[in-house]
Protein backbone atom coordinates (compact mmCIF):
# COMPACT_ATOMS: atom_id res chain seq x y z
CA UNK A 1 0.00 0.00 0.00
CA UNK A 2 1.35 3.06 -1.14
CA UNK A 3 1.79 5.63 1.94
CA UNK A 4 0.33 9.30 2.36
CA UNK A 5 3.98 11.31 1.96
CA UNK A 6 3.51 13.88 4.02
CA UNK A 7 4.67 17.65 5.55
CA UNK A 8 4.32 19.35 8.88
CA UNK A 9 4.80 23.18 8.85
CA UNK A 10 4.41 24.75 11.85
CA UNK A 11 6.06 28.01 13.61
CA UNK A 12 5.45 25.79 17.29
CA UNK A 13 8.15 23.62 17.92
CA UNK A 14 5.26 21.42 20.20
CA UNK A 15 2.81 21.97 17.57
CA UNK A 16 4.83 19.88 14.77
CA UNK A 17 5.85 17.51 17.55
CA UNK A 18 2.72 16.60 17.93
CA UNK A 19 1.09 16.21 14.80
CA UNK A 20 4.44 13.57 13.89
CA UNK A 21 3.45 11.71 17.29
CA UNK A 22 -0.36 11.11 16.12
CA UNK A 23 0.96 10.45 12.72
CA UNK A 24 2.93 7.50 13.77
CA UNK A 25 -0.02 5.70 15.30
CA UNK A 26 -0.94 5.50 11.33
CA UNK A 27 0.81 3.09 9.09
CA UNK A 28 -0.41 4.19 5.75
CA UNK A 29 1.57 7.88 6.24
CA UNK A 30 4.96 9.02 6.27
CA UNK A 31 6.59 12.47 7.16
CA UNK A 32 8.87 13.26 5.03
CA UNK A 33 9.38 16.56 6.07
CA UNK A 34 8.88 19.69 9.08
CA UNK A 35 8.96 23.50 8.37
CA UNK A 36 9.49 25.89 11.34
CA UNK A 37 8.62 28.84 8.96
CA UNK A 38 7.25 29.40 5.33
CA UNK A 39 9.97 29.93 4.10
CA UNK A 40 11.04 26.42 4.37
CA UNK A 41 7.87 25.30 2.81
CA UNK A 42 7.75 27.12 -0.07
CA UNK A 43 11.30 25.23 -0.80
CA UNK A 44 10.58 21.78 0.65
CA UNK A 45 6.43 21.43 -1.27
CA UNK A 46 8.26 21.64 -4.46
CA UNK A 47 10.88 19.14 -3.80
CA UNK A 48 9.32 16.77 -1.62
CA UNK A 49 6.02 16.75 -3.48
CA UNK A 50 3.94 15.86 0.02
CA UNK A 51 0.60 14.20 -0.59
CA UNK A 52 -0.91 16.26 2.50
CA UNK A 53 0.27 19.12 4.64
CA UNK A 54 -0.77 20.33 7.86
CA UNK A 55 -0.33 24.09 7.45
CA UNK A 56 -0.32 26.90 9.90
CA UNK A 57 -2.12 29.40 9.15
CA UNK A 58 -0.03 32.37 11.25
CA UNK A 59 3.61 31.99 11.20
CA UNK A 60 6.09 34.95 11.22
CA UNK A 61 7.56 35.63 7.63
CA UNK A 62 4.37 33.91 5.72
CA UNK A 63 0.73 32.68 6.84
CA UNK A 64 -0.16 29.37 5.50
CA UNK A 65 -2.19 31.34 2.69
CA UNK A 66 0.64 32.93 1.14
CA UNK A 67 2.62 29.51 1.19
CA UNK A 68 -0.11 28.18 -1.29
CA UNK A 69 -0.48 31.25 -3.34
CA UNK A 70 3.34 31.64 -3.84
CA UNK A 71 4.31 27.72 -3.97
CA UNK A 72 4.14 27.40 -7.64
CA UNK A 73 3.23 23.54 -7.82
CA UNK A 74 0.43 22.75 -10.73
CA UNK A 75 -1.04 20.19 -8.15
CA UNK A 76 -1.33 21.25 -4.79
CA UNK A 77 -1.38 18.75 -1.92
CA UNK A 78 -4.41 18.38 -0.07
CA UNK A 79 -4.44 21.02 3.04
CA UNK A 80 -5.25 20.66 6.58
CA UNK A 81 -4.99 24.36 8.18
CA UNK A 82 -3.52 23.83 11.51
CA UNK A 83 -4.07 27.19 13.73
CA UNK A 84 -5.64 28.67 17.02
CA UNK A 85 -7.74 31.29 15.05
CA UNK A 86 -10.82 30.36 14.23
CA UNK A 87 -11.48 33.51 12.02
CA UNK A 88 -9.56 31.76 9.04
CA UNK A 89 -12.10 29.28 8.23
CA UNK A 90 -13.99 30.25 5.36
CA UNK A 91 -10.93 31.24 3.62
CA UNK A 92 -9.36 28.15 4.24
CA UNK A 93 -12.37 26.02 2.68
CA UNK A 94 -12.56 28.96 -0.50
CA UNK A 95 -8.98 27.65 -0.95
CA UNK A 96 -10.15 23.56 -0.88
CA UNK A 97 -8.32 22.83 2.35
CA UNK A 98 -9.83 18.96 3.19
CA UNK A 99 -9.80 20.22 6.91
CA UNK A 100 -9.29 22.69 9.68
CA UNK A 101 -8.00 21.95 13.28
CA UNK A 102 -8.54 24.21 15.64
CA UNK A 103 -6.12 24.14 18.06
CA UNK A 104 -5.99 22.68 20.66
CA UNK A 105 -7.71 19.87 19.17
CA UNK A 106 -8.08 16.40 20.81
CA UNK A 107 -7.05 12.78 19.08
CA UNK A 108 -10.03 11.69 17.82
CA UNK A 109 -10.26 14.95 15.72
CA UNK A 110 -7.23 14.87 14.48
CA UNK A 111 -8.04 11.26 13.14
CA UNK A 112 -11.03 12.64 11.44
CA UNK A 113 -8.96 15.30 9.25
CA UNK A 114 -6.90 12.53 9.01
CA UNK A 115 -9.85 10.58 7.15
CA UNK A 116 -11.05 13.34 5.22
CA UNK A 117 -7.80 13.85 3.65
CA UNK A 118 -7.62 9.94 2.88
CA UNK A 119 -11.04 10.12 1.17
CA UNK A 120 -9.84 12.55 -1.08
Amino acid sequence: MRKIKTLIVDDEPLARARIRKLLEGHDDTVVVGECKNGKEALRMIPDYKPDLVFLDIQMPDFTGFDVLSRSGVTNLPFIIFVTAFDQYALKAFDVHAVDYLLKPYDNERFNQALDHARQQ
